[in-house]
């Protein structure tokens, strides 16, 4: 029906047809997938929840003397400094690094770079190897997104395809990445926001590859890679939606251009920091089937009910339960009524969708061809080889 060239000279001319997902399905159940076809040319999708496994590629510039810097700080968070000399990767989960007898600062890299992108200062405090050509040992100063070179997101694992349900059967409270579980199955937490999230709308990543422009963190950003754990031969549904975790991508993009609005660090007691971002894809109508993909409602997605009470990397489930069983804000486990809650905003993943659109219809910003598929066939290998402990 269209070519993403056909699409894009459209946005140029900004007379293209842009409905954020939600209201894709919602013309879908008025005027069906062929009419609803023909008349939209991009659908756009966002999430905004937890994604622990991102972080910043940071370039300070040289200081006169020179310095190689081989352990560094950032407002007291490590950095990794293992490339050149002043190139630095921030992690967005890496915690405040304490003093004997200092008080736990509830804190990491996801609040530096949030600050960072705020236009804050950062205080520096850096360990040199002393070389013939980095003759200086420390280094410390105060820096800001102004005053570095390059700072970019470079993330290794974000937009999980689908997640899991956290519960506790056991009978202690578990603080968890997915926050607090209460025992004997007291709550239930799940981070992805279903209907509206990007890749279970593209659930064989046919429209998403290496090179696909994003909104990234509210700035312009890029898929860069498939993800780190990128399992998508996940058991799927016959809508090819899978019933747990599944694909992911590895994204990346210009810091200095991102709002904090949608880049936040954020803290779960007892487990650690993370970093709350704001993703968007958008998915272009080049045929009916994107639409047939497109319209699939949360009572046709299903994640695993997992009990965080096994302490093991395979831990037994309650079963299967739909996103619109979870977005009911209650469950049934085992005949017992169950209070459930997202990680995930659901306001500010409706949000990023809508913000993606208006950059769409004001012709700021135009889609990309994948430079390559991202590939469907990963297995996922654990590590089993030692069983010493």
């Amino acid at each position: 029906m269209r070519t993403i060239a056909e699409i894009n000279e459209k946005i140029n001319r900004k007379r293209a047809v842009v409905w954020t997902v939600e209201e894709l399905k919602a013309r879908v159940t008025e005027i069906g997938v062929t009419k609803a076809a023909k008349e939209v040319d991009v659908i756009t999708t966002g999430t905004f929840e937890p994604m622990e496994s991102s972080g910043a590629i940071i370039n300070l510039g040289h200081t006169d003397p020179p310095i190689k810097i081989r352990r560094c700080w950032l407002d007291g968070v490590p950095v990794y400094p293992g490339f050149g000399a002043v190139d630095l990767y921030l992690g967005a989960s890496c915690g405040v690094e304490t003093m004997d007898g200092e008080e736990l600062r509830e804190r990491g890299g996801g609040h530096v770079i949030q600050d960072l992108i705020a236009g804050k200062s950062v205080q520096v405090r850096a360990l040199g190897q002393v070389t013939d050509c980095y003759p200086r040992a420390t280094f410390e100063t105060t820096v800001t997104r102004e005053t570095i070179n390059q700072f970019y997101l470079f993330n290794p694992r974000n937009l999980y395809q689908n997640f899991i349900v956290g519960v506790n059967g056991g009978d202690r409270p578990l603080h968890t990445y997915l926050g607090p579980l209460q025992p004997r199955l007291g709550n239930a937490v799940y981070s992805n926001p279903g209907a509206i999230s990007p890749l279970l709308n593209d659930p064989d990543l046919q429209l998403v590859g290496i090179g696909t422009r994003i909104f990234l963190g509210g700035g312009i950003g890029y898929v860069a890679w498939e993800g780190t754990q990128h399992f998508p031969l996940q058991k799927r549904l016959a809508n090819r939606t899978p019933i747990g975790p599944s694909a992911t991508l590895a994204l990346i993009g210009d810091a200095k251009q991102m709002d904090a609005r949608w880049v936040r660090g954020c803290y779960f007691k007892s487990y650690g920091p993370s970093l709350m971002l704001g993703v968007g894809v958008p998915l272009p109508v080049l045929n009916e089937t994107v639409i047939e993909r497109c319209a699939v409602q949360n009572k046709d997605l299903v994640a695993p009910i997992v009990d965080f009470s096994i302490p093991r990397r395979v831990r037994p489930t309650f079963g299967l339960v739909s996103y619109a069983q979870l977005k009911s804000g209650k469950i049934a486990i085992e005949g017992k009524a169950v209070r459930v809650a997202p990680l995930a905003s659901m306001f500010l993943s409706r949000q990023v969708a809508l913000e993606l659109k208006h950059w769409i219809e004001a012709g700021t910003f135009t889609l990309t061809e994948p430079v390559a598929p991202i590939p469907m066939d990963r297995t996922f290998l654990p590590q089993d080889r030692r069983t010493d402990f």
